[in-house]
């Protein structure tokens, strides 16, 4: 049984507001970047400045405001392909759990690594420390269920094919 109208229309409702909501997230990790790149945290015409010289590196900040927008986009591509994915798949839920889960690890895995001193998160090391180990925990799933998610696409649209051609052949 595949997913009906509202069905579909419920789910991509939730992706689009968890996409919104992670798109604004990377918008204020970009003004972090931004305050990070001057040296100094202020707004024009806002009046007043705040010599401070935000934590992290050039690398970290823009790897996380870039992460946050990336993933708030993909939950909405997602979204809009939600009919089409629906063809292909039973079950559409796990469509939309997955891709959410996957977006949540990453961006909060990459806002740590600008706050804090070796956060990067890439590897577990005898010197990992708690933001390390907080990071790589959360970017190890959302990595593993990126492929899983790409190759049952994959997979199903093979299959799918596969069955197109047997009932015209």
């Amino acid at each position: 049984m595949s997913a009906n109208t509202s069905e579909i229309t419920s789910y991509q409702r939730f992706l689009i507001l968890q996409g919104a909501i992670i798109l604004l997230i990377g918008f204020v990790i970009g003004f972090g970047f931004l305050f990070f790149l001057m040296g100094e945290i202020s707004l024009w015409p806002i009046p007043g400045r705040i010599d401070y010289q935000m934590p992290g590196t050039y690398d970290a900040w823009r790897m996380a405001h870039m992460e946050a927008i990336t993933n708030g986009i993909m939950l909405w591509v997602i979204a809009g392909l939600l009919p089409a994915l629906s063809t292909l798949f039973t079950k559409i839920k796990w469509l939309v759990v997955i891709p959410t889960i996957i977006a949540w690890t990453i961006v909060l895995a990459s806002a740590i690594d600008p706050l804090f001193d070796d956060a990067r998160g890439l590897m577990m090391k005898e010197w990992s420390n708690i933001a390390n180990t907080s990071a790589f925990l959360l970017f190890y799933p959302g990595v593993m269920l990126s492929f899983v998610l790409v190759i049952a696409v994959i997979v199903a649209i093979y299959k799918k094919k596969k069955e197109d051609l047997s009932l015209t052949g």
